[in-house]
């Protein structure tokens, strides 16, 4: 008589499992994803000079910060875009296009050459891989709240989709983190202005990839299942 309670025992651990770890996975992704976005208002003071040519250090940070506003400006269009990718083709595959996307912007930051190299091109690259990133920001941030409650159980939404808020910190925190380390163990303040300001970005494109790896094992959720389910089978009452 005992058999009955202990499979379900089990199987309702499996089910705690499977949706933790879809948390942990999704809220991880957000955390790296924020983390890129921010470690250009972080190292913007080493590398403004390299794509903004003035005698003037104000001018140079001025126009950093405009690109850095750019991010922000095109985020709104990034929540629309992957809203409807996440509708349409599903929830996982909108978080891995998003934070794919947020590793080719870092990438594009990290090898751009600088002004004295390619000339304008270098602000204009630097400019569109910001929209990228911010493309990228405004997909991740809507797309991952749905999942993140879609995935909780009923009793523990609200919980759950906390993590979008605690990653979003988290990830602004772990790119000043990442300043000050380098800043104070491995480069000086010359080597950060020649060269040293590319390496966060590689850092954080690396954990965009391991981000993106992770999510190829994140199931898609019910909600959008049947939802998908619902609208294959009104098609199909259409069609005969």
């Amino acid at each position: 008589m005992a058999v009955a309670p202990a499979r379900d025992d089990k199987l309702h651990l499996a089910d705690v499992e499977r949706r933790l770890k879809a948390i942990f996975i999704g809220s991880v992704g957000n955390l790296v994803e924020w983390y890129d976005f921010y470690t250009y208002a972080a190292f913007a003071l080493y590398f403004a000079g390299a794509f903004f040519p003035s005698h003037d250090p104000v001018v140079q940070q001025l126009n950093a910060a405009i690109l850095f506003a750019l991010g922000f400006i095109v985020r709104p269009v990034g929540g629309w875009l992957f809203g409807h990718l996440a509708d349409k083709y599903g929830r996982r595959n909108a978080l891995m296009l998003s934070v794919l996307l947020m590793c080719f912007g870092s990438l594009m930051i990290a090898a751009t050459p600088t002004y004295a190299t390619i000339g304008v091109a270098a602000p204009v690259l630097l400019g569109l891989a910001r929209v990228i990133q911010g493309l990228s920001l405004g997909g991740e941030y809507g797309t991952s709240a749905t999942y993140l409650t879609e995935v909780a159980d009923e009793k523990h939404r609200g919980f759950y989709s906390s993590f979008q808020y605690v990653t979003l910190i988290g990830g602004q925190l772990c790119a000043l983190l990442v300043l000050l380390i380098l800043q104070q163990m491995f480069f000086t303040g010359d080597e950060l202005r020649a060269w040293g300001w590319r390496v966060p970005f590689v850092i954080g494109a690396l954990l965009a990839l391991i981000a993106l790896v992770m999510r190829r094992n994140l199931h898609e959720t019910e909600e959008f299942e049947a939802a998908n389910g619902k609208s294959k089978a009104k098609r199909s009452a259409k069609t005969r």
